[in-house]
């Protein structure tokens, strides 16, 4: 099965990927480890998108494409595979769907998870991060036992400015800005099935694979 999962920052999409890939016995692939094992790995197209990451410049969308084209070519991807993180607009949709139809295949189904900007922003904006060992805890899923104190080691929590309610809310506009075509197209292509990612995750796990069996059924 070829899958592909959206979703706002918070909805967690990492976690998910993760466990649905496993169901199914597909490679769960995302933009983050392509880019990593091709600058780890000395790729050329690694060293091409390390000197735009050194300069602090956005990769190219065709360096970005190029990766992923590379990867869904792999052994492991011939039977299926669960893409997290791209496409993340309707352009790269488009040569996505240029790029499996070259592989003689395409996407079977894309699942949206689906969950209120307020509950991100209470997910996201609770987290507190350790300066010393780095652990992240949350102010209301999994609180340390003294406020402000990682349990860990003993080090001072603070929240990253990434987690900021005001930059947490700017990620919001932007996603919907980009991703709500990206919903659209593939709601036009019939193949676009909502999950409700409230809740605990073992439960988001559960309706997304009621989804995916309903499909395959």
């Amino acid at each position: 099965m070829r899958v592909v999962l959206v979703g706002p920052p918070g909805a967690g999409k990492g976690t998910q990927a993760q466990f649905i890939a496993s169901h199914l016995s597909i490679p769960k692939i995302s933009t983050g480890d392509i880019f990593r094992a091709n600058v780890s790995g000395g790729t050329e197209l690694g060293k091409l998108a390390k000197g735009f990451m050194d300069r602090g410049d956005l990769v190219p969308d065709e360096v970005t494409i190029a990766m992923v084209r590379d990867r869904l070519a792999e052994d492991d991807a011939q039977e299926g595979f669960l893409l997290d993180g791209f496409p993340r607009n309707v352009a790269q949709a488009e040569v996505l769907k240029k790029m499996l139809t070259d592989f003689g295949t395409g996407l079977d189904l894309v699942l949206e998870l689906v969950v209120d900007d307020d509950e991100v922003v209470r997910r996201l904006a609770g987290r507190r991060t350790c300066r010393s060992c780095g652990k992240v805890w949350h102010v209301d899923f999994d609180p340390p036992k003294a406020e402000g104190i990682c349990d860990a080691c003993g080090g001072e929590l603070f929240q990253r400015d990434d987690d900021r309610e005001e930059t947490i809310r700017h990620r919001l506009e932007v996603y919907q800005e980009q991703t709500a075509p990206l919903v659209s197209f593939y709601a036009d292509e019939g193949i676009l099935r909502g999950v409700d990612a409230t809740g605990p995750v073992e439960e988001v796990t559960q309706r997304a694979m009621s989804e995916l069996r309903r499909f395959a059924d």
